[in-house]
């Protein structure tokens, strides 16, 4: 059954009032809450997979419960032990400690899917002996050819034709060489659940056919191993995803079975998250840039600006207040105020929101995390702070209340300091840089150039260097700042947009400073006729 499909037959008659009022209808959460963090290695981290972990480390941390880590890989076609461990790198990244599972172990382990095949094939041989579960010969071809004769849709789903087999009828079947899939019996009955999210939901009887969970070769399924993991680790609130809801029927009937048998202790709660959509108000794909983890890492986000970014996408700490630490967060969250509405990726906000975070950086871990960045693009000698040269230490320290409140992106560190790292005597303008170069700014130069000139090295301060540029070109000259400024600007730093020039120049130092200026001039004539 696909998600549109559940979408009909999820309380198809009601009203708006009818919605808002379940809203309302939102189940107690338990004394001892235990949520689970469990992805499939199948892929590089995505924000979706990110915000998953966030709800459910945060429900975890507010609430003083025990959040799990484990992880489901039983698609050996798919999973990647390169994708274990980049979930792991992610979370560790990212501060989303667990308490119990992957490294740190547990009492309910082992906590890989890959690892638990006998527990699987014992809970589904309790099933099949108890009548819970049945075996299915049918194939794909023969459900469809029957949903067409009996003038249903092709893709209707399993008709339950297996559920009375004969033993001649099985025995028949496997004379032909086929091996049997389990089904799970679903009741002919309404299932009804309180969605910590959405509210109480309802999925019409007859709306979810019987399913497999292992296959002929018996390999155990999601649908088996998900909800026998949540009930022997005793799971007992699960969020998740919405793609997820057409699921949970499906598992709720389980865990009855589950909890007669004496496997499960009880039903979790269900809560599902809003989708989370991308540009143009399409559902964002893990194969999307703007949902690589790694990129966003490697663009420069921190992990403060991105988890708080990630905690708005369906949820708020209050109307008029987007930024927070996850201290706030985790003392304010409640999963039962997330909001089942869709929530839309928006990058730039995201970046406007890490800026923020980069400001609040005390100076010294702005320039320890600013390193590795700066040793990547080529701007320093090495990739740790304490590995860095005596001048680079200190060009950094001075740069960095130039540098930080300018930055949205780490990523951007080496574009506005990487000019005063430099001891290169000439830097070429960027293309934007270049149309500061007016024409009057070969005059500009020249007046720079002379009135800097007599300024004695001692005297290489920024007030000495405002007051003297500001008397040479403005005052004297009749130049507008911007004006007088650009080409300045533009011979020290390469770039249109730098850190605040008077404070680079004292950095830069007189004699790079001057040859950087003489240097632009020389080059003047030939970059204005490019």
């Amino acid at each position: 059954m696909t998600d549109t499909d559940a979408a009909k037959i999820i309380q198809p008659e009601d009203s708006v009032e009818d919605m808002k009022e379940r809203e309302h209808v939102k189940p107690e959460l338990p004394d001892d809450v235990r949520v689970r963090f469990c992805p499939s290695p199948t892929g590089i981290p995505h924000v979706g997979m990110v915000r998953t972990a966030l709800f459910n480390w945060a429900e975890a941390r507010h609430t003083g419960g025990t959040f799990v880590f484990r992880i489901e890989d039983t698609d050996a076609q798919r999973d990647s032990e390169e994708s274990f461990n980049q979930i792991i790198d992610a979370l560790k990244w990212l501060g989303l400690d667990w308490d119990e599972g992957i490294e740190v172990g547990g009492p309910h382990g082992p906590y890989r899917q890959s690892e638990r095949g006998p527990i699987y094939q014992k809970v589904a041989q309790q099933l099949l002996d108890a009548g819970y579960a049945y075996e299915s010969f049918s194939t794909p071809e023969e459900i469809e050819a029957r949903n067409v004769a009996a003038g249903r849709p092709k893709a209707f789903g399993y008709d339950g034709y297996d559920r009375n087999l004969t033993e001649e009828q099985k025995a028949a079947f496997r004379a032909e060489g086929r091996q049997p899939a389990l089904r799970i019996k679903m009741p002919s009955e309404d299932i009804t659940f309180d969605d910590l999210i959405r509210g109480e939901i309802t999925f019409k009887a007859g709306s979810v056919p019987d399913y497999v969970i292992v296959r002929p070769n018996g390999d155990p399924l999601y649908t088996l191993t998900n909800p026998v993991d949540d009930a022997l680790m005793d799971i007992n609130v699960v969020l998740r995803g919405e793609d997820l809801l057409s699921s949970t029927p499906r598992q709720i009937v389980l865990y009855r079975y589950l909890m007669e048998l004496g496997v499960a202790k009880q039903i979790p709660l269900f809560g599902h998250m809003p989708y989370v959509m991308g540009q143009g108000n399409k559902k964002l794909s893990k194969r999307d840039p703007e949902s690589n983890l790694f990129l966003h890492r490697d663009h420069g986000f921190i992990k403060e600006g991105l988890l708080n970014y990630l905690a708005l996408l369906g949820w708020s700490i209050a109307p008029d207040n987007d930024i927070f630490s996850m201290d706030e967060m985790v003392k304010a969250f409640d999963v039962r105020d997330v909001k089942a509405n869709p929530a839309r990726f928006d990058i730039d906000k995201a970046v406007s929101i890490n800026a923020e975070h980069i400001r609040m950086l005390e100076p010294q871990d702005f320039l320890n995390r600013s390193v590795p960045y700066l040793f990547r693009d080529g701007v320093v000698s090495a990739e740790r702070w304490d590995e860095l040269t005596d001048r680079e230490r200190s060009v950094l320290t001075a740069a960095a209340p130039l540098v930080q409140p300018r930055v949205r992106l780490l990523g951007e560190v080496a574009g506005m300091a990487g000019s005063l790292l430099s001891t290169s005597e000439y830097i070429a303008p960027e293309a934007d840089a270049k149309k500061q170069l007016k024409a009057t700014a070969g005059e500009v130069l020249d007046a720079a150039i002379a009135a800097l000139d007599v300024v004695p090295e001692a005297d290489w301060t920024t007030d000495n260097l405002h007051e003297t540029l500001n008397k040479a070109l403005i005052e004297d000259a009749g130049y507008k700042p911007r004006v007088a400024f650009g080409p300045v600007r533009v011979a020290m730093s390469g770039r249109r947009v730098s850190p605040p020039l008077f404070e680079s120049m004292e950095i830069i130092g007189k004699p790079v400073s001057m040859a950087r200026l003489r240097n632009l001039r020389e080059h003047l004539a030939e970059i204005q006729a490019a």
